[in-house]
Order: structure tokens, then sequence, then C-alpha cells
């Protein structure tokens, strides 16, 4: 990738952010728009997090990386301080390969 099109991604990255921020109190939408906007960032989110943890290089992760990503999600419900979370998906993770989970 060329410098000038990591650029261009910024420079349109930020615009549309600023165009966010100008353009909020000016555009008015239905209630029902506003809501399927939040639902679907969070759908977003969740197919992110899902595509990161179930798929590696083409293929699935294998069993070791969704178990680690269960044990933090189950952490971060407990409330449990980020740090400590990561190290345990981390640590999940880890043990799990050591034992010859794929």
């Amino acid at each position: 990738m060329t410098w000038e099109a990591v650029l261009a991604l910024a420079a349109g990255t930020y615009l549309l952010r600023l165009g966010g921020l100008v353009l909020r109190n000016r555009v008015e939408m239905p209630e029902r728009v506003e809501r399927y906007l939040d639902l679907s960032a969070t759908a977003l989110l969740v197919a992110l997090v899902a595509t990161a943890a179930l798929t590696g290089p083409g293929a699935f992760a294998g069993w070791a990386r969704p178990a680690g990503v269960a044990v933090g999600a189950l952490a971060a419900w407990r409330k449990v301080p980020f740090v400590i979370v990561v190290l345990l998906a981390a640590a999940t993770t880890a043990g799990l390969r050591a034992l010859g989970v794929p």
C-alpha cells in the first residue's frame, strides 16, 4: 500500500467522523431509524468478535481460541479488571494449546 493511499484513507476517515459531529444536531431521524442504527452497531461488534475468535487464516481457528474468548467474556461480565480479563483469556488459550487442543 502506498503512502498516498494511507493518507487518503486517513483523510476520508477524519472527514466522516467530522461530518458526524457537524451534522448530528442538524439532521433529524425518526426514533425507529435511531434504534436500528444502535442495533446495527452492536451487530457489527458481535460479528467482528465472532470472526476474530472463530477464524484463522482461511479456516476455523480451533477450539482453544474461542474458549479463551469465552473465559474473557465471562470475566468481563463479572466486572473483573481489564488486565485480568486479558490475562485469563490468554492463559486459557495458551493452556489449552499446551495440552494439545488446536
